[in-house]
């Protein structure tokens, strides 16, 4: 998979998003990050640009009630329903269900294992290779949990 790593809103820390980068890309996976602050528009555009299977998002500021449905927002506005969103960081419990309508199809918070991560991208991969949907436009909801 090529997958497009990015930090939207104002959130200054990428230790993580870092992490995850280099163990995807241990894994065999293309990862492209984006660096810090980036605007819902501008990761659309990179994911769009690079030609992206999936999006990670990285948010710790709390901000990820407004920012990740407009990325999903802007992702299926702009053709690419069939990338397949996932996210890390801090997201409360009660903000879960929100993420996933979104179109969110995992949710790491803090001490989730870089194999749980990978091991995601391998069903996530399988389900495309089977035709299934799996993209923030699909109607079908699949989730890892």
């Amino acid at each position: 998979m090529k997958i497009v790593m990015a930090k939207p809103g104002l959130d200054g820390h990428d230790r993580g998003a870092k992490v995850i980068a280099r163990s995807l890309r241990d894994g065999g996976h293309e990862v492209v990050y984006t660096g810090l602050r980036r605007t819902p528009e501008e990761i659309s555009r990179i994911v769009m640009d690079e030609d992206a299977n999936a999006l990670g998002l990285s948010t710790l500021s709390g901000a990820h009630d407004v920012l990740v449905p407009r990325i999903c927002e802007l992702l299926r506005e702009t053709g690419m329903g069939n990338v397949m969103v996932f996210l890390g960081g801090i997201i409360p419990d009660r903000d879960h269900e929100n993420m996933f309508s979104s179109g969110v199809r995992a949710i790491f918070g803090p001490g989730s294992r870089t194999d749980e991560i990978l091991s995601f991208l391998d069903e996530a991969n399988s389900r495309v290779e089977s035709g299934a949907p799996i993209g923030v436009g699909d109607e079908d909801g699949w989730r890892w949990n």
